[in-house]
């Protein structure tokens, strides 16, 4: 693994040094070095939060951000700033609540988002999230890793008869990586795309032939039909994502149709699957939530998601929102605490308890307070406060308080009341110092000695989540105040399960937008949980 953060390190510092080429002799008023520049980035909604933050790291060393005034954030997702491009390119096609089902078909991953529009009759079109953004590993790199394989397999079988001056497995490799391939790929299912087409192999004579194998004259020669087949293989795959997003849709708003099916990614760039799409949907489509839908293909479909991306973060410069007010959260939120322990409360049944030895108080541990639950909106950036408490002793020199936070993909009438009780997890472990927070702010508690308990302070703080369209990020606040001191909280994440692509192909690179100057996320309420939540020092308390 590390090896390949070295790989994606040193692709992103060559990135960014492109970008400072580029954009230097562009700017004026201001060198680089001082000039105020935002990077946004895209990631695909199959990457858990503990991939994005690792891939924000990344990014980090190689460069981005690391002058004063650039800063580095994470954005929309793919699909969602796909649907933002569009709507800003092409907002006529589009009426008052309309449903759009915006599928960003790229190279690795196919996303998905359902939006709502709203607004039209202002110069300031929005759109609403109506169901949680998902995605799979489906994208056009499948395609050229198939075809690897079945050049391959030819390749080997002419190796055997007549050795080739490359390795099969190099040769194949090449051919893919050709442009020869690569033209055929694109313009597969235009007017003028060929029946048979050839591949030049590699270093081979120009007179080598092996009929067997496909070979003539030092080309391998494939049908239409033997490609078609690799991209029916990845249609597939897309239609069944796209066929239970509509089953989705019909269960949670029956009555409703969705109007629009946008297509943008380099795989949705292809005639060949906006054609077969159409087949399915359009003329054949069997859901009833779709009987008038219409394909559409985004502008510049395979620049939509960075155009999005800044195309939004200009709209939040003008007016100061986003095209995509309302989102849909893509899990639910909760940290580890105790509960008072309640004899008729069937939840406590069974489960250990233990005695808090300043109150005197016996309490149900590793419970669960959910902060924020899966599927309730929230605005485009929400900073949402948690409020926790710990208690130490006089003389405790400990200013460093643990918290673990929880995550849950389930319903939220299937969410657990404690750890071990259902489908949640540990997302990652915070550690919040304190240590450069005033002291004479914390609470004392039982100071006289007619106050039954023991004399203890009482540590009030605030933990704000800032939640993203793909990323998780936490601020320390005590007093009112964010704590300036670095690293005040430490975020330790657990590790996320592998991502599953086809065969030996990578993560695609996510998408990078650049612009000017970032605004403050948006503030919320405190989250407040019932009395009998309480806080301890390992982990804290809500």
């Amino acid at each position: 693994m590390e090896e390949v953060e070295r790989w994606y390190e040193d692709y992103h510092r060559l990135l960014y040094k492109h970008i400072e080429y580029k954009l230097s002799t562009e700017l004026s008023g201001a060198p680089w070095h001082v000039a105020c520049v935002d990077f946004i980035v895209s990631v695909p909604t199959t990457w858990a939060p503990q991939v994005v933050e690792r891939y924000r790291a990344i990014v980090e060393r190689a460069g981005f951000a690391q002058c004063t005034n650039h800063t580095l954030s994470i954005g929309l997702t793919e699909a969602e700033a796909a649907a933002v491009h569009t709507s800003l390119e092409a907002s006529g096609i589009f009426q008052e609540r309309d449903i759009l089902l915006v599928c960003d078909a790229g190279g690795g991953t196919t996303d998905l988002s359902v939006l709502g529009v709203s607004d039209t009759q202002t110069d300031a079109l929005s759109l609403q999230q109506l169901d949680v953004v998902f995605g799979a590993n489906v994208g056009s790199a499948a395609i050229d890793y198939d075809f690897e394989s079945l050049a391959r397999s030819r390749l080997k079988l002419a190796h055997y008869t007549s050795p080739l001056p490359m390795a099969p497995e190099q040769s194949a490799w090449e051919m893919m990586k050709s442009q020869d391939f690569q033209n055929t790929k694109c313009e597969h299912g235009s007017p003028d795309d060929a029946p048979i087409f050839s591949v030049p192999i590699p270093k081979v004579d120009p007179v080598y032939t092996d009929l067997t194998a496909g070979i003539e004259y030092g080309e391998m020669k494939f049908t239409r039909e033997e490609l078609q087949r690799l991209f029916d293989k990845q249609i597939q795959k897309l239609v069944a994502l796209i066929d239970s997003q509509l089953q989705t849709m019909q269960r949670q708003r029956p009555g409703q149709q969705v109007n629009h099916l946008i297509l943008a990614g380099g795989l949705g760039h292809s005639q060949y699957v906006q054609d077969r799409l159409r087949a399915r949907f359009v003329n054949g489509g069997s859901h009833p939530n779709a009987t008038n839908i219409q394909v559409r293909v985004a502008p510049d479909p395979q620049l939509a998601v960075c155009k999005g991306l800044v195309g939004d973060r200009l709209r939040r410069l003008k007016i100061g929102k986003s095209v995509l007010k309302w989102r849909c959260c893509r899990a639910s939120y909760g940290t580890i605490c105790k509960e008072l322990y309640n004899k008729d409360n069937p939840q406590h049944v069974g489960r250990p308890t233990l005695k808090d030895p300043q109150n005197g108080k016996l309490y149900v541990m590793q419970s669960i307070a959910w902060f924020i639950k899966k599927v309730i909106g929230s605005h485009q950036i929400r900073c949402l406060p948690v409020l926790m408490n710990c208690r130490i002793s006089p003389g405790d020199p400990r200013r460093v308080f643990p918290t673990s936070i929880v995550e849950s993909h389930v319903e939220e009438k299937f969410l657990p009341h404690h750890m071990g009780s259902g489908d949640a997890h540990i997302l990652c472990d915070i550690e919040s110092d304190l240590s450069g927070a005033d002291e004479t702010k914390f609470k004392e508690r039982n100071k006289n000695f007619w106050r039954l308990g023991k004399h203890y302070f009482r540590v009030d703080y605030d933990i704000k989540v800032l939640i993203g369209p793909a990323d998780i990020r936490f601020e320390l606040w005590f007093n009112g105040q964010k704590l300036s001191k670095d690293q005040s909280i430490k975020v330790e994440w657990a590790s996320a399960p592998p991502i599953e692509l086809p065969g030996s192909m990578p993560t695609p690179p996510a998408e990078i937008g650049v612009s000017s100057t970032q605004t403050s996320p948006t503030q919320t309420s405190p989250v407040k949980f019932s009395k009998a939540f309480e806080g301890y020092y390992s982990p804290s308390s809500v």
